[in-house]
């Protein structure tokens, strides 16, 4: 007879059995967190390299912006050339060159060759040109490459000189294909045009990719409206010349992080290449390549982006080695924990029976939720059908939750059940919560706008996946929003409205100060006469402190005096017209400055002028607004036996310096306030009233104006003068 086995023998060998489920249940999570490892570190290493992607993209897309913002910027220089037209006939050639030297072309677009203008006449006017030109005494004027043609667009003037400017000259860029078509098609539509790839003549020998920026100029600076008008008033072209090279180096400011680039003009049929990056020398294929078609003054660029090779781009992704190392520790750890928990199985068991009842119970309140929300829900397989749907849901499409399931969830909708738009949302739902807003079509006919949220959720037995979307009744709060943003639209037009009347009454406010100002001055030279007379009678008969008296009414009436007439003059400033003209800003200085000297011969002041101090402002005003900053300096140096006053330009900004009295800081504000004063007037004499003249010259003109100062080390004032005024004078 065999014996039957113990009880104790059973509970060992299900023990050891437990044992070796457990070790294989922990090899298993091991082998399943490796693997969950594995995916993540795939998945984040393909959404870094999306993201590395987009940041490529978006700094292809500002470097190529930056190529647009500089055409516009040589616009601008072509335009300014032609307002000189606009301005004289026919400027001569110490006009022109002028006005490029002021440009500082060198500095501010190192890539133009020059600016320079081509001239469109016939054969005959040609003639009547050149001999015009002899007559004058400026010299020979030929035309090159020789022959008969119909028309000549021939360079006149090519600024800066250089040698190979100056040879330039007189060369007709009409014999050209490539700029006669430019030129003909900025004549004809009065705008600016490129040219396609050239080589200039300046180039001649060598191989640099060029392109010119032609800007037409019609007589009397009008723009004709039809072609053929267009043509008859046809003057010649302002145009700009530049290198490629150059251009994209200025532009971008290449660095060493730049992707590499290449422009290719697809404007014609045959496509050429304009500017290109020399290639690597690895040889190694980028990871991204970004095109940009770019369409600027009638050529169509293609401008391509070469990232640098994938291998460099991952070798940058220091974070996922660190992730791969931590999910393989979490990993091992779980393995443990798993291995752990399996060595005790009545802990198991009771820990199994917890989570069975706590996903029960989590069950039953996703259940309730969905049965007694107010909010519309439904659950839906992945073919956008409704598996489940709450009664909030029925009502809102006026059915049942019975007859709901089985439907199509796009068919509630005016639009949305097509495949287009279930791919989207299932692409959406990838990465996480997705929120639209449709219009919800009610069984009785009615239209509602109802917001969706859709999110992932388990799906049920028969499916492996499912979506829970949230449908929300939004029309009541669309329909606010819109009341919202019409009062802000009425909101708006109130503030405009209460700026012109706020415009309005400045301007009367102006007008009624010029007038009080005016209307003052004749009481005031009646008790100063009077009081005169009152010394020169009764003068005997009045004793010692009457006649003190006296003159104080007489010092005080002069003195007040001279405040309306500085009223006055700020009255002046705000209703005299402005006529802007070019300014020799140094010049003007200096005449100042010897104005000054002669009045005080005794004192010794350094006055340093910057050359090249040009601007374009009213004359007059801008005279006054020196005298005051200068008549400023010369007075509070008065107590300095080395007296300094610089004018200069730094930064964009004019500046009048000096050292003498200075101020604090704090203070600055109330310097340009009318009748704000820092020192007494035993101090310093003056009306108060010279800074604030300043300032109002300064702001219209368009320009700003502030002040810096130490107290006994010296004052500075920097302003601008964009020559922007508010308005001309006929």
């Amino acid at each position: 007879m065999h014996a039957s086995p113990t009880p104790a023998s059973a509970a060992d060998e299900s023990l050891h059995q437990s044992v070796r489920i457990g070790y294989a249940l922990a090899v298993l999570v091991l082998l399943a967190s490796l693997t969950v490892v594995a995916l993540y570190w795939r998945n984040a290493h393909e959404r870094e390299m999306r993201s590395a992607e987009a940041d490529f993209d978006a700094r292809t897309e500002e470097a190529t912006a930056l190529l647009s913002q500089r055409l516009g910027s040589y616009e601008l220089v072509t335009r300014g050339g032609v307002s000189l037209f606009a301005s004289v006939a026919r400027p001569s050639r110490k006009q022109w060159q002028d006005y490029v030297d002021g440009l500082s072309i060198g500095q501010r677009f190192p890539a133009l060759v020059g600016l320079g203008f081509a001239i469109h006449v016939s054969p005959g006017q040609l003639s009547e040109l050149q001999q015009l030109l002899r007559d004058s005494g400026e010299g020979l004027y030929s035309v090159w490459p020789r022959g008969p043609r119909e028309h000549y667009g021939a360079i006149f003037y090519l600024e800066p000189t250089t040698a190979a400017n100056f040879a330039a000259v007189g060369y007709d860029m009409y014999s050209d294909p490539v700029r006669h078509a430019a030129m003909e098609a900025a004549r004809d539509s009065g705008e600016p045009q490129l040219s396609g790839r050239v080589h200039l003549v300046q180039d001649i020998g060598q191989s640099k990719s060029a392109v010119l920026l032609f800007q037409p100029v019609y007589r009397a600076g009008d723009r004709p409206d039809s072609i053929a008008a267009r043509r008859e008033s046809m003057q010649g072209w302002v145009y700009a010349p530049f290198r490629m090279r150059e251009f994209v180096e200025a532009a971008l400011r290449a660095g060493k992080d730049r992707a590499r680039l290449r422009i290719v003009d697809i404007t014609e049929p045959v496509e050429r290449e304009l500017y290109a990056d020399p290639p690597r020398a690895d040889r190694r294929e980028p990871a991204f390549v970004h095109d940009t078609i770019m369409e600027r003054y009638g050529r169509r660029w293609r401008v391509q982006f070469e990232s640098e090779p994938r291998e460099a781009i991952e070798a940058d992704i220091t974070g996922l080695r660190s992730t791969l190392a931590m999910g393989v520790f979490a990993s091992f750890l779980l393995f443990g924990m798993v291995l752990t928990l399996a060595r005790t199985q009545a802990r198991a068991e009771r820990l199994a029976a917890r989570m069975s009842e706590s996903y029960r119970r989590s069950e039953q309140r996703f259940r309730s939720a969905m049965q007694y929300s107010g909010i519309g829900k439904a659950l839906l397989d992945r073919s956008g059908h409704i598996i489940e749907a709450n009664p909030a849901l029925a009502r809102l499409v006026d059915s049942t939750p019975e007859q709901l399931v089985g439907r199509a969830f796009g068919a509630l909708f005016v639009a949305g059940n097509d495949e287009t738009t279930r791919s989207r949302e299932m692409e959406a739902l990838a990465e996480g919560v997705y929120r639209t807003t449709r219009m919800l079509l009610q069984d009785r006919g009615g239209i509602r706008q109802a917001q969706l949220t859709f999110a992932p959720v388990p799906g049920g037995t028969d499916q492996d996946i499912a979506r829970l979307v949230q449908v929300e009744d939004v029309t009541d709060r669309l329909s606010a929003e819109a009341q919202v943003l019409a009062l802000n639209r009425a909101l708006e037009a109130r503030v405009e409205a209460r700026t012109r009347e706020l415009t309005r009454a400045n301007q009367e406010l102006e007008s009624f100060a010029y007038s009080v100002s005016h209307d003052l001055r004749a009481p005031l030279r009646a008790i100063d006469g009077f009081s005169r007379l009152l010394a020169e009678r009764y003068g005997d008969r009045i004793d010692e402190e009457g006649r003190d008296y006296v003159a104080r009414v007489r010092n005080a009436a002069t003195r007040m005096g001279t405040l309306i007439e500085s009223l006055l003059k700020m009255a002046r400033l705000g209703r005299g017209g402005i006529n802007t003209i070019s300014l020799d800003l140094g010049r003007m200085a200096a005449e100042i400055a010897a104005e000054l000297r002669a009045a005080e011969p005794s004192r010794q002041v350094e006055v340093r002028i910057a050359p090249g101090l040009q601007v374009q402002g009213d004359q007059s005003l801008v005279r006054n607004l020196l005298q005051n900053l200068l008549g400023n300096a010369w007075k509070f140096t008065r107590d300095r036996a080395d007296a300094q006053i610089e004018i200069g330009m730094a930064n964009g900004e004019f500046f009048v310096r000096d050292n003498g009295a200075g101020f604090a800081q704090e203070y600055a504000d109330k310097l340009f306030r009318p009748f704000q004063r820092l020192h007494s007037q035993e101090q310093f004499a003056g009306d108060g009233i010279g800074l604030a003249s300043v300032k109002r010259i300064v702001e219209r003109h368009g320009g700003t104006i502030r002040a810096e100062g130490v107290p006994g080390l010296g004052a500075t004032f920097f302003f601008t003068l964009p020559g922007e005024p508010e308005h001309q004078a006929p």
